[in-house]
Parts: C-alpha cells; structure tokens; sequence
C-alpha cells in the first residue's frame, strides 16, 4: 500500500477524535518508530510503498489511537529532558511541566557539590533519571510503592547510563530511612476526583490510577506525610521540591509551612499554573 494512502486512513479514522495536527504527529511518530522514516519522507518521495508486513504495527497503533491510548504507551517510549525512557500502563507519561520541575532544581542545587538527592514515587525514574545525569557529583536515591514501576525505571536508569538507588516502600506507611538527603522531590498523586470529569479518556483510562488520583476530601494527604517524613531525613538548609495541584497551590504552602519549612517559593508552569513548590529547612 502506498504510505500517502496510509495516512489519508489515519485521517478518516482519527479527525473526529483528535484534532487533524495531533494526528498527524501521531502518524509520523509511528512511522519513524516502526518503519525508520523521517516525517519529510512523503514531500520527498509521495510514491513510497510499505509491504504488508510494514503496514501491520501502523494499523494495529491505530486501533489503539481510536481507544484513546496514549501514543507513549503504544510506542513503548516517552521523552524527558532529552532523554529516552520506555513507558508503560504501571507508569505515568513523563509532563512538560515535571521537566520544569526538574530544571529548576538543576538551576538551584547545581552549585552545590557533593548531593544526595530522594525522588519519592519516582514512577518511570524521569525526575530521579534527569537529576543523576545532570548533577555528576549527587547520589540519587528514587522511592516507589510499586514493584512493577521501579523495574521499569531500572531499565530507563540502566537505558540512560545513570546511577540510582531505588527503594521499595509506601510513602505512606514509611516512618524512617537510615540516610539524610539535601534534597527532596516528588510529584505525587494530587488530582482530586472531582476533576476527573474535565480530564482526557487518554489519561483517565489508560494511565496508572494510584499515580494520579487522591479523594476530595483529603487532597494533601501526600504533601503532609512527605514534609513529615522531609523534616526528619532532610540536612539543615536541605530543600524540599514538590509538583502540586494548581488549584491547591496556597492550600499547600500553608501546609508545609505549618510542618516547618520557610523560604517557601510557588512557581507558575509554562501554561500560567500554580505546578511547582520549594520549601527549604532552616
């Protein structure tokens, strides 16, 4: 089949459930994934032809395009901070706004020598991942309650040539660790039920639940027990990071300063939201 005509299908089944740019990406995204071609490849040659057996992933991705899986999971990857990280169901999909997250720790602790550095419920090992190969001289220890979560990030930590030590355990349940950290970080789950109805079936459906979602009723149950947990294991002049929910940024900041952390800091994402928040422990 002619791959001009591959595309033309992708169009007729996906222009009502995605806008016509977004699948296009979509398209190019696999064919670059499975067949090796660059997205110019039809303003070059329009007469290219795929074989059976090369159309076969195309379609069998466009069925799942059509149940609104989220074309990281179809194509096993996503891409962080410049890096390559495989993704599946037990892992959210890294966010542009983790990334700012991340670089404004780099911008903050870069300059500070010798680190040992906590990344609580690390998922797919991005934040943990991002801040071990940026910062050379920092030991990077990464927390999560899944087992199936932190062996995908022992592939992406292995895949990105990076050191880190993971660690087993519910942030929850979790009273003590026998180390002290510089630093702190987590995005953890802080999407309320009652948002859910305003969220995409790409995210709702497919995308690991126990990350995402906390009740309406104690939305900060994580940002508590992480500051608890932060105010004993972190060094004095240590920083905690955090990733928040934007309707909850002063909400949060009460809390944590209530716990024991000052210089409290709420910064705004790329898109005018309140998504990142620093505490330091004097």
């Amino acid at each position: 089949m002619l791959l001009k005509e591959i595309k033309h299908i992708f169009h007729a089944e996906l222009d009502g459930v995605y806008p016509k740019g977004e699948v296009d990406s979509f398209f190019y995204l696999m064919i670059e994934h499975y067949l090796s071609l660059q997205r110019f490849v039809l303003a070059l040659e329009p007469n290219t032809i795929v074989s059976k057996e090369e159309e076969q992933p195309l379609f069998d991705g466009l069925s799942q395009l059509k149940l609104q899986k989220p074309i990281q999971y179809i194509l096993g990857v996503a891409h962080f901070m410049d890096m390559e990280f495989k993704v599946d169901e037990n892992v959210l999909i890294p966010r542009p706004e983790t990334e700012e997250l991340v670089r404004w720790i780099l911008e903050q602790e870069k300059k500070q020598g010798e680190l040992k550095i906590l990344d609580i419920g690390t998922g797919s090992g991005c934040i943990a991942i991002a801040l071990a190969k940026n910062l050379p001289n920092a030991k990077v220890f990464a927390l999560d309650i899944s087992a199936a979560s932190i062996a995908v990030a022992k592939e992406n930590a292995i895949k990105n040539q990076v050191s880190v030590e993971f660690i087993k355990a519910d942030i929850l349940q979790l009273e003590k660790l026998e180390i002290r950290f510089d630093v702190i970080v987590s995005n953890p789950p802080y999407v309320r039920e009652l948002e859910k109805k305003v969220m995409n079936a790409n995210v709702t459906d497919h995308e690991p639940a126990h990350a995402l979602f906390v009740s309406n009723e104690n939305p900060l149950l994580f940002y508590k027990k992480i500051s608890e947990f932060a105010v004993i294991h972190l060094n004095e002049g240590g920083n905690l990071y955090f990733e928040i929910n934007q309707y909850l940024g002063n909400e949060t900041i009460q809390l944590i300063k209530k716990i024991g952390f000052s210089d409290l800091q709420l910064r705004k994402d790329m898109f005018g939201n309140d998504r990142m928040l620093k505490g330091k422990l004097l």
